[in-house]
């Protein structure tokens, strides 16, 4: 499953996440309390098509910047729990339920790309 983020002003300016990124970016997102617990939980699902505006995107963007990326070093990952690892992804499929979280993270040059195109864009919306 993957999403697309669509630029409210613009059709071709996009931006892709895989569900293994999406997951651990909505957390990282929750953590600045900025969407409503609603439009978060919109989000986890593609295609519902949920608007973020062009405010919130941008300090989305920005506390990434700030407050994320200056911990999250090169190489190293965040997972949905908000730990930090410099373990590489191994792309192992994590089933037990206790360590299902494992299969959910995001990296560092992900994540600069992420709230760069929150920066770019006018708000974006989900599908």
């Amino acid at each position: 499953m993957s999403f697309t983020l669509t630029d409210l002003s613009s059709e071709n300016f996009e931006f892709t996440a895989s569900v293994w990124n999406w997951k651990a970016a909505i957390e990282v997102v929750r953590s600045f309390e900025i969407l409503s617990e609603g439009t978060l939980r919109q989000m986890n699902y593609n295609a519902t098509g949920v608007k973020v505006s062009l405010s919130d995107a941008h300090e989305i963007g920005t506390r990434i910047k700030e407050e994320w990326l200056p911990r999250l070093a090169p190489g190293k990952r965040v997972y949905c729990d908000l730990t930090i690892t410099d373990e590489p992804d191994d792309k192992t499929l994590h089933r037990d339920g206790d360590e299902m979280w494992k299969n959910y993270s995001v990296s560092h040059d992900w994540l600069a790309d992420f709230a760069e195109f929150c920066l770019r864009s006018k708000g974006f919306q989900v599908f």
